[in-house]
Order: C-alpha cells, then structure tokens, then sequence
C-alpha cells in the first residue's frame, strides 16, 4: 500500500522518470525556508569566496549578495533539517524505492534574479554510480517556478536508456550535448509550478537548467537519497568514511550490509579535473554549453 503517491502517479514515475506534486508543502514550511536563506545571504555579504557552507556567485558583492549553493544546509538549518525526516518528504520517497531510505547529500540551488548559472545537462547517476540505482533526487520550490525562471528540465524516459559518457578529453566534465547522443532537444519537458511544490527525479534521469532571466530569485532545495541496499562504486563521489559513519545517513527503516545487484553499465566519473568540488566548476570542462 502506497502511503501518499496514486497507482497512476508511481506508474508515470517509472515510466518517465519524473513526477511533480504542486503545492505539496504547507505556506509556513516556506516560509521558514526563505526565512533561512536570508540569513545566509546576509552572512554572504561578508565573503569574498566561497567557503565550506556557500558558494558563490562570480558576481557577487556585499551590496549584492549573490548565492549560487547553500551547501549541506542540512547541517546548518534546523528547517531543512525537519523538513527532510518529515513524511512531506519521505513519505512519497518510500512509495517509489521503498522504506528503507539513506541520505546521499543535500544542496540549496539558488539561481539569482537575471543571472544564476546554468547547471549542464547531465545525470546524477554518472557522478555517483552505485550497486543499484534506485536512487532519486527530490526538489523543493521554494519560488513559483515559471519558464523564464530557469526551471529544472527533463527528458522524460531517459532514466531507461545508457548511462551517458560525461567525460570531456578523457577528463570527467559532469555533463554532456544531448544532440551528439541523439536526444532532441523538443523532447525536453520543464518542471514548472507554484512555490511549496516537490519535483521528485531518477538518479538516470537526463536533466539541466537554463539561467534565469526572470527579475526574481528562483530556488530549489534538493534531497539526494537511495535504497539503504544501493552501495557507492569505488570511485564515485559518494563520500565514504565506513559503515558507521554510513549508516549515520539513513533516513528511516533499517541499514543493510548486503548490497543489490543490478546490471548497469556505468563510467566511473574519474580523472577528476583539478578543481573544487562542484558541478559548476566540473561542467567548465564541457565544450560548450547545452544551453547556447
């Protein structure tokens, strides 16, 4: 029995890869939400670079303070934190891969008014391979999301076919041309809708987002999470520091030592470019941008 999701909903998830549930969070849970985000970007206005909590934009300025990620805001707002134990969260999550869920990672997109980068199109799944890939990424829109906003977009289905080459002369690049590997750009679909809705997302899915263009912030809050029995290849950027600190991550039921096998063939997203760790600064390493 399905906790929040219909029959039809999880049979579109896995048939498209995407679901998106609009106005699915309470006004005040938002509102919490952006109430944090300025205090961060309050705290911005004292740096000159991006540190361990914020990344920055390029041009950002203490007069304008401009965000491109909040990093692990997980460890760093009690709201996040709340909202990502709740069944708000969980609870259609559980419906998709079951009840056994561990946390991957967590990030605050933030996308500033007529400016915000551009995040390439890729897969989530070529960062972080795993034993399975019963894997998803749930998103919070924290803004109402329209087309000129930069909103997440998606090619329905991809989530069935290969794991893509993300590599860039023999470097991995965190991003690819879905033209060269014979996607059409029409078939692309936007994930667009009123603040306080989830979009939830394969961890095959092939997905980017444009910049925004629009006159107001557009922000999405991301939980990463998998199957408590879909174990990280060596080699992924998966952080792993042993079992225990592993089972730290899970979010509900119970932890396994016995992974589930599935036959995926996968790159391992290795030799890293000599930069920070961020799929902005990776996907520098693309040719050109998806988005030209």
């Amino acid at each position: 029995m399905s906790e929040v999701l219909t029959t039809e909903q999880i049979a579109s998830y896995q048939a498209q890869g995407y679901l998106l549930l609009e106005s699915h969070l309470p006004t005040e849970v938002i509102e919490d939400l952006r109430e944090d985000i300025r205090r961060f970007e309050e705290e911005s206005r004292l740096m000159s670079a991006s540190n361990e909590r914020l990344e920055l934009e390029e041009h950002h300025s203490a007069e304008q303070p401009r965000i491109r990620r909040i990093r692990l805001p997980h460890t760093i707002s009690d709201c996040v934190r709340e909202l990502m134990y709740s069944d708000y969260i969980l609870a259609p999550a559980r419906d998709l891969i079951g009840p056994d869920l561990r946390l991957h990672t967590t990030k605050l997109n933030m996308k500033s008014a007529e400016n915000g980068a551009v995040v390439e199109w890729h897969q989530d799944y070529a960062f972080y391979p795993h034993t399975n890939d019963d894997i998803l990424a749930i998103g919070v829109l924290i803004d109402d999301m329209a087309s000129e906003n930069g909103p997440l977009m998606v090619y329905p289905g991809s989530h069935k076919g290969p794991v893509y080459d993300h590599h860039a002369d023999g470097v991995f690049a965190g991003a690819f041309l879905p033209q060269r590997v014979g996607l059409n750009p029409e078939d692309a679909v936007e994930l667009t809708g009123p603040s306080g809705s989830l979009s939830i997302h394969h961890g095959r899915l092939v997905h980017g987002s444009a910049r925004n263009t629009s006159a107001r912030s557009r922000r999405v809050l991301f939980y990463e999470m998998m199957a408590a029995d879909a174990f990280p290849i060596s080699g992924s950027l998966t952080r792993w520091d042993g079992i225990e600190d592993y089972n730290t991550r899970m979010l509900c039921g119970e932890p396994t030592i016995s992974p589930r096998l599935k036959d995926i063939p996968i790159r391992i997203p290795q030799p890293q470019a000599d930069v920070p760790i961020s799929i902005y600064e990776i996907q520098k390493g693309l040719s050109k941008s998806g988005f030209d």
